[in-house]
């Protein structure tokens, strides 16, 4: 079952079960894969690991307003962007801890031998395409800032 077929399949149950939230966050999640797919020329099928990457962006928007809303003293609203992002975060696979991250940016960094802040751009670019979905990009820009430096 692709991850399309399971969003529809949430929708239905989120409906049964009348929980509002879950299906305004899983309806969010059908709209942007759908979106998506129309964006691949009408393709019939959505590959999961777009789908995949469709909904850690919708999380990245939703703690980004999150924090942008808690900025502006709205609790509320914070509070209801952070329950729609724990919603989206159950479609996605487990994040990496800070130490597998950090072994993982150190074995990168063996492995194309870069020695200072000149070569973060090549660690970079093997470390995005590696941890891709498993880490945000800020914490890995973080991560090997402060091992490089």
């Amino acid at each position: 079952m692709t991850i399309f077929d399971q969003i529809s399949d949430d929708i239905r149950a989120a409906m049964l079960a009348r929980d509002k939230e879950r299906l305004e966050a899983v309806r969010n999640i059908k709209k942007v894969l759908l979106e998506a797919r129309t964006a691949r020329s009408g393709a019939e099928d959505l590959p999961d690991e777009e789908a995949l990457k469709a909904i850690a962006k919708l999380a990245k928007q939703g703690r980004d307003s999150a924090a942008i809303y808690d900025q502006q003293n709205r609790p509320d609203l914070a509070a209801f962007e952070m329950a729609q992002v724990k919603i989206y975060d159950g479609y996605l696979p487990a994040q990496m801890s800070p130490e597998e991250l950090k072994a993982s940016i150190l074995a990168i960094i063996a492995s194309c031998e870069a020695t200072s802040m000149k070569e973060m751009g090549k660690v970079m670019g093997i470390a995005t395409k590696e941890l891709a979905g498993k880490v945000d990009g800020k914490l890995i820009s973080e991560t090997v800032k402060s091992l490089l430096g």
